[in-house]
């Protein structure tokens, strides 16, 4: 007879056998900044995630270093909107100045810093790409992206993460890059970005709600998995580096699907709604709140994710150094 439970007798001896692990090197914390002084503002619907101004900055910074996260994903909260999003471009932008922050400072000088190049926090009508008439419009809106990736760029940002879907941005931003002369900087696009209901907290955090309609003509709809295959593909082609799939635990088969069909290094986003469903139970002591999360992280992990960027990243440190 044979006995798959030969080799789940022990904590020791299932770990020897474990196909998937979760590693700290591996995880991405996004970090929300803000322009103005001395603020902390904690987001209402993300339990435990704050808004920073830049001198603020270092007590997360501190936090993300000191628990081995390599990693921060930079999302800018502009104290101006208008209708072309000139605070994402503009060189004195509030992304901007928090990448110049951490590349000065010595202490983090080995911090991957991630910038997302979008409009939406920076647009008076929250659309990620210039509005006409109602329209989202495509082709105007990239060198507006490409503005930004440079002036990120520019800056001392690593890595370049677009996360607009507007088609070919990655083509312009690629070029704009290289015509600057960046081109060891990689891009890391949000190739199959859905349009999902699990956004809400995030665009509290970022201030980013759509004034009018929807994100449907641009982001993905959830029930095609195929065509999240042709969008990786074209992405690829127009020279990103790697690939985020977000959201992240309704679209394992997406994460497993880019990764048996692409060798390329694939990010999953573990997105805001994800993050406050686990934190409100919790809270309510419904779940057992480090056993969900870190069943979420491996789950990511065997769907195929090579990075995991969440918000749960400095609770999944802090466990992992607990488990060594």
């Amino acid at each position: 007879m044979e006995r798959m439970r030969r080799l789940r007798v022990s904590p020791a001896m299932r770990s020897m056998v474990r196909e998937n692990h979760v590693r700290i090197d591996e995880l991405v914390y996004p970090v929300f900044v803000m322009e103005g002084q001395d603020l902390c503002q904690p987001v209402d619907s993300m339990p435990g995630i704050c808004q920073y101004s830049i001198d603020r900055l270092p007590e997360e910074l501190n936090r993300v270093t000191k628990a081995g996260i390599p990693a921060v994903l930079l999302f800018g909260i502009p104290a101006h909107k208008d209708e072309v999003g000139s605070g994402a471009y503009d060189d004195q932008g509030i992304v901007q100045q928090a990448v110049r922050f951490i590349k000065s400072e010595k202490k983090y000088q080995n911090l991957i810093v991630i910038a997302d190049v979008c409009l939406c926090e920076y647009t008076s009508h929250g659309h990620c790409g210039l509005v006409k008439d109602g329209i989202i419009l495509n082709d105007e809106t990239l060198p507006l992206l490409a503005k930004t990736a440079v002036s990120y760029a520019k800056a001392g940002a690593d890595i370049i993460a677009p996360s607009d879907m507007m088609d070919s941005r990655v083509r312009a931003i690629r070029e704009a890059l290289d015509e600057n002369g960046f081109v060891q900087i990689p891009i890391m696009a949000y190739s199959a970005k859905f349009a999902s209901a699990f956004y809400g907290p995030f665009r509290d955090a970022a201030h980013s709600v759509p004034g009018f309609g929807d994100r449907k003509t641009y982001q993905m709809d959830p029930a095609n998995g195929r065509e999240a295959m042709r969008e990786v593909e074209e992405d690829l082609l127009e020279g990103a580096d790697m690939i985020i799939a977000k959201p992240a635990m309704a679209y394992m088969d997406i994460i497993r699907d880019i990764t048996t069909t692409y060798n390329i290094p694939v990010a999953a986003y573990n997105v805001s709604g994800e993050y406050s469903m686990v934190k409100a139970a919790a809270e309510k002591g419904w779940i057992n709140e480090k056993k969900i999360v870190m069943e979420i992280m491996t789950g990511l992990k065997r769907a195929g994710a090579k990075m995991i960027i969440t918000y749960h990243a400095l609770d999944v440190a802090k466990w992992i150094r607990e488990g060594e």
